[in-house]
């Protein structure tokens, strides 16, 4: 188990928990450095010899200093931030009605509340277990903003299920129009007739119809790393860990057509 402490950087969207004040990140700027000076060698002029008694005039001493040159830094939007991860145990992370979703990882680093892309999908509370719950900012989806959560995890550590019912999808689906991803979808036995959708996954380890068990039942691998910047890494240490995207959807609420959820191609 992981210990739930700060631990040291990696060469790597609610009422009470939400208080937490985001902050932001970004990598040391490089020194400033100043160009080397030199200098120029000291002119003496020649003493002049007559037959009247010697006079010798001394031309003054000149040395020539280059101008410091320095060379910007670039302009950072974020600071640093310390990578602290959770050890969950597998405790619960948010409650939807009496529906208890539990942590999907051992080691969590973060949990950014955002808002769906689906009209069905429903209001996420913070349970008093979540690691580091935040609410991001709206992405104007016109839902409400709690309705997804996007879970940080250790990479490369194994992904089991939130909640304890029946697989009734998994496979492939095209993110954003651009990114191939695995996804999940679980009937919970305590929401008959909602859907616990997982996304953003490698490896499924279950399929259509199989049982699984909330914190016990490995589903996937391991969390996918995605090739663009997610909302959530700005509150997370560099490099960036990868996220599991987690959602309740009622489907018997119709969702709009052309929201701007990551499956809507």
């Amino acid at each position: 188990m992981l210990a739930g402490v700060a631990v040291a950087c990696l060469a790597a969207a609610c009422a009470g928990a939400d208080a937490s004040v985001p902050v932001g990140r970004s990598s040391d700027a490089p020194t400033t450095t100043a160009a080397e000076t030199t200098a120029a060698p000291s002119a003496t002029a020649e003493t002049s010899t007559t037959t009247a008694p010697a006079t010798t005039t001394e031309a003054p001493t000149t040395t020539t200093t280059a101008a410091p040159t320095t060379t910007e830094a670039p302009t950072t939007t974020r600071a640093f931030v310390e990578r602290v991860v959770v050890d969950t145990a597998f405790s619960p992370f948010a409650v939807v009605e009496q529906l208890v979703l539990l942590h999907p990882a051992a080691g969590v680093e973060r949990i950014g509340f955002h808002e769906s892309g689906h009209d069905g999908a429903r209001q996420q509370d913070a349970a008093s277990t979540a690691a580091r719950p935040l609410t991001l900012a709206t992405r104007s989806r016109g839902t409400a903003d709690r309705t997804a959560a996007d879970i940080v995890v250790v990479p490369d550590t194994q992904i089991r299920s939130p909640v304890t019912g029946t697989v009734i999808r998994a496979g492939t689906y095209t993110l954003y129009c651009d990114h191939i991803d695995e996804y999940l979808v679980i009937e919970p036995d305590d929401r008959l007739g909602w859907e616990v959708k997982l996304f953003h996954i490698v490896g499924l380890q279950v399929s259509s119809g199989q049982r699984v068990e909330a914190g016990v039942t490995p589903v996937a691998l391991r969390s996918r790393v995605l090739p663009f910047e997610s909302q959530v890494d700005e509150f997370t240490a560099e490099p960036s860990s990868p996220h599991v995207h987690i959602e309740v959807v009622d489907p018997s609420i119709p969702d709009r057509p052309n929201t701007t959820g990551g499956g809507g191609c």
